[in-house]
């Protein structure tokens, strides 16, 4: 399929055939597609749980709220963002930026673009993503209202706003992944209503995670779609600034 009839096809799917079940190891597949998408600094916050056990699949769907897509499922994907293995991932990734600038940067510059990788991902990304009640994030936002006063200066840096950027860049995984699915014939739904204390419960994940989406896969049956697609009209989203 080309890219526009991927996206045509893929649709949030509320009932799946329960005659048909689907090979986990083409959905494992289309999650190690995801891992392609990109993620803010590289860091790759972000972790995915493949269920297929029927026991905890019926947990899930009753932390789901018991809706229909959960309830026909035959698997599901949970994706959870991971801001807690922000020192943890920054090691590897400053590593290889570092043999990518021994690679392909000019021997003169080498020097200064190293220094300037281990001091972000050493020292700046700490200052970023590491939590202490709150109270970082706000003297964070001070630091960088007021440099911003004499320069350009990323301004989203509270506790928040961190964890949004991590959940945007989960959340681009998880298109990718539901994007590989449709090119493979399979289904998907996205949930956003769900039970995230039961969730966590059922797959035994940390406290520090927090849940970014539940992905339930199948395929479709015909009153599985609920009729056609509606999108407000593209003038409503595309503003060209000449």
């Amino acid at each position: 399929m080309t890219l526009r009839e991927i996206l045509e096809h893929r649709r949030a799917v509320r009932k799946y055939d329960s005659t048909k079940p689907l090979d986990p190891e083409q959905v494992k597949d289309c999650i190690s597609q995801a891992i392609l998408a990109p993620t803010s600094s590289n860091m790759q916050l972000w972790e995915c749980y493949h269920v297929t056990d029927p026991e905890t699949l019926q947990e899930l769907t009753h932390a789901c709220l018991d809706q229909g897509s959960a309830r026909t499922a035959q698997q599901m994907v949970v994706f959870v963002t991971r801001r807690d293995k922000h020192l943890q991932h920054a090691k590897p990734v400053l590593q290889a930026n570092i043999d990518e600038i021994h690679q392909n940067s000019p021997k003169d510059r080498q020097e200064h673009r190293i220094k300037l990788q281990e001091l972000y991902y050493n020292r700046v990304m700490p200052l970023q993503y590491m939590q202490f009640f709150g109270l970082k994030g706000l003297l964070n936002k001070i630091l960088a209202q007021t440099i911003g006063i004499f320069r350009p200066m990323v301004r989203q840096v509270t506790e928040g706003e961190v964890d949004t950027v991590v959940h945007k860049s989960c959340a681009l995984a998880v298109q990718t992944f539901m994007l590989a699915m449709s090119e493979k014939g399979y289904d998907t739904c996205p949930l956003e209503g769900f039970d995230s204390y039961r969730v966590k419960k059922a797959l035994h994940l940390p406290y520090r995670c927090q849940i970014n989406m539940i992905i339930t896969c199948g395929i479709r049956v015909p009153e599985g779609i609920r009729g056609d697609r509606y999108r407000l009209p593209f003038e409503e989203y595309y503003h060209r600034v000449e």
